[in-house]
């Protein structure tokens, strides 16, 4: 049993040809064989969605772990310079937020912020679907594929980028600037190539996407 499960573990995650690792470059190189393939059925070539959820937000686990015991000073200083830069800007703000406690309290929480935000993404990738191409539209739930997919490969790059970048004594705003960047385009590319829209269509998906996710969270 022991060694059938190892083999399992081997096959899914340690093996250099797995069905992980071709999902994770796949998602950037053609994302749309990924998650058309995936909504119209054919599935045997990718990891399922949900289980590629899954272990994107084991990976979230490992990193908070890692940088609350063992880059925590280097979390610190972050956190300083971010309260720093609030009270200078917020304080005549009688709505203000401390940005230390609320960066920490999303640092603890972020694997229930993943999740509650995909619903969100999932109806604003919908609702400008509808508005833009109606003819070319899936329903919600293949949106949520879509949007489970795209919002996996943010956090398992996020992981990855806050595990490595204190190693190499890099700060912990650096790779949250990084981040945010590589989300819109990378959002963007997504849905350029899984929905077939060309240059113009796919900036003004992209702004209603925006702006529509602002509403629905609203």
């Amino acid at each position: 049993t022991t060694i059938v499960l190892l083999n399992q573990i081997n096959d899914q995650f340690l093996s250099i040809d797995n069905r992980f690792l071709i999902t994770f470059l796949d998602l950037f190189k053609k994302p749309e064989k990924v998650i058309n393939g995936y909504i119209n059925g054919l599935r045997r070539k990718y990891i399922d969605v949900l289980q590629y959820f899954a272990i994107a937000l084991t990976l979230a686990g490992i990193q908070v772990f890692l940088m609350e015991y063992f880059f925590s000073s280097e979390l610190e200083s972050s956190f300083e310079i971010l309260e720093k830069i609030d009270n200078s800007t917020q304080q005549n703000n009688p709505f203000k937020v401390d940005a230390f406690s609320l960066k920490q309290l999303t640092l603890v929480y972020q694997s229930v912020f993943y999740i509650i935000t995909i619903p969100f993404y999932g109806a604003a990738t919908w609702l400008t679907n509808l508005l833009i191409k109606p003819h070319y539209s899936y329903n919600f739930t293949e949106h949520l594929v879509l949007n489970i997919y795209y919002y996996t490969q943010i956090i398992i790059i996020t992981a990855l980028l806050s595990i490595l970048f204190p190693c190499l004594g890099l700060d912990y705003l650096l790779i949250s600037g990084l981040v945010s960047i590589l989300t819109i385009i990378y959002h963007y590319y997504t849905l350029k190539r899984v929905l077939k829209l060309d240059f113009w269509e796919s900036i003004a998906y992209f702004m209603l996407v925006m702006v529509s996710f602002v509403i629905v969270g609203m």
